[in-house]
């Protein structure tokens, strides 16, 4: 398998742990990423997830960014919707500024958050209805070729940072190949329309000055580890903290009581979330990943580590690396 490999991190926080030592585990994985050869980090943009610090994504990317040297980082995603597209051409036009050749910026158009969130944020529910039309917008303050008279981004103009459209519906396929861009499908926790996607976006494609080809990101969930026990219990921690998460938000839940949860049929669509996984020891996870890569001729896989604690998430990473990357 000679795909490039790739990073999604949620800076996870731990149960019971301080955000500080999520936020200090990115810097840890990306600076391990960079040393077994994976090609680039993304965070992701989420809002009001107790277990998620990658909220602040510009902020996030940054810090990472000075503790490393060469590995690109990037957004996978900012949810464009939440922002307007000047203000977040400043802040990936600074980045880029700061680390010339390294920042990638993937936009999606969900709110990455519940309805109440969404309010705070001051997002009104018809705001991804101009998703696309902002991307464009974005995109222009970016080539310095802003569509609004007199109005450009400083930093930004002329930084041409490439945009990468996420998704997991063939909205945001059509949308990328119109556009000519590379698509991300966030496989790792909505499978469900992934080879739909996927064709449509090939099929669609518009070769573009950032793009001439299609380029297929597909997320992937890897659990790897020495021992197959090891695996399976770290699957399990995190099946319940997504349980605690997106079931019964706000609600501490017991492991007895998280796995009643999960045995039941109301939790069928979290088992769902993660079909495309490879959880086990290498020699599992080798033949899992080849399936997945060979069933969808993805060009990139960005692999969501999904240890609930650093350690063994970089032990996954180090072990994927040495499969696939040494």
């Amino acid at each position: 398998m000679s795909v490039p490999l790739s990073i999604l991190d949620l800076a996870t926080i731990a149960r019971d742990r301080p955000i500080a030592e999520a936020l200090e585990g990115t810097v840890t994985l990306a600076q391990k990423a960079e040393e077994y050869g994976y090609s680039r980090v993304w965070y992701a943009e989420h809002h009001n997830m107790s277990t998620i610090a990658s909220s602040a994504t510009s902020v996030l990317i940054a810090h990472v960014a000075a503790h490393t040297k060469s590995i690109r980082l990037g957004a996978g995603g900012v949810m464009l919707p939440n922002h307007s597209p000047l203000t977040i051409a400043e802040q990936f036009g600074t980045l880029e500024t700061l680390h010339p050749g390294r920042i990638d910026l993937g936009l999606g158009r969900a709110p990455g958050t519940d309805q109440n969130t969404l309010r705070a944020l001051r997002r009104t529910p018809n705001s991804a209805e101009n998703f696309p039309q902002d991307v464009v917008e974005l995109q222009a303050y970016l080539r310095g070729e802003s569509s609004i008279p007199g109005v450009n981004a400083y930093p930004g103009k002329g930084t041409n940072v490439p945009l990468y459209i996420l998704g997991s519906s063939l909205f945001g396929a059509s949308l990328a190949a119109a556009l000519g861009l590379p698509y991300a499908f966030a496989s790792h926790f909505s499978p469900a329309q992934l080879h739909q996607a996927i064709a449509l976006y090939r099929d669609e494609f518009r070769p573009s000055e950032q793009l001439e080809k299609p380029h297929v990101i597909a997320g992937y969930n890897v659990i790897a580890a020495d021992n197959q026990a090891d695996a399976d219990q770290q699957q399990r921690e995190v099946m319940r903290s997504r349980v605690a998460l997106l079931v019964r938000p706000g609600i501490e839940l017991s492991d007895e009581q998280a796995d009643a949860v999960l045995a039941s049929p109301q939790a069928g669509h979290l088992r769902e979330m993660m079909a495309y996984s490879a959880v086990g020891t290498p020699d599992v996870v080798r033949e899992k990943v080849r399936e997945f890569v060979d069933g969808t001729g993805a060009d990139e896989l960005i692999i969501a580590h999904q240890s609930p604690n650093i350690e063994p998430r970089v032990r996954s990473a180090e072990l994927l690396a040495e499969l696939f990357l040494a």
